[in-house]
């Protein structure tokens, strides 16, 4: 019976697409936490990595600061959608 209620009170069908995103950011936020607390060079969660100070690490940074996503996109240029773009530039259409 409580459980009907709750349904009824809170999971309407007028909130369905607000889910999507919601659910997308929570998603992109819980990812990128949990990769600063895994990979991130200046994090330091235990208590003899933390005692151990300030280390002199550049390749470990690198390593944090080049990840996949960022060599991806390297070479290509900085457009969402190159096809639309071209429409509206190129005086040949």
């Amino acid at each position: 019976m409580a459980s009907s209620n709750f349904m009824k009170r809170w999971v309407r069908p007028e909130v369905y697409p607000l889910l999507v995103p919601m659910v997308t950011v929570v998603g992109l936020v819980s990812m990128q936490l949990i990769r600063n607390i895994t990979t991130n060079p200046e994090v330091r969660v235990t208590k003899e990595n933390r005692a151990a100070g300030i280390l002199e690490n550049f390749e470990e940074g690198e390593k944090y600061a080049e990840h996949g996503f960022r060599k991806f996109v390297r070479g290509r240029r900085p457009e969402i959608m190159p096809s639309l773009n071209n429409f509206f530039t190129d005086p040949k259409f």
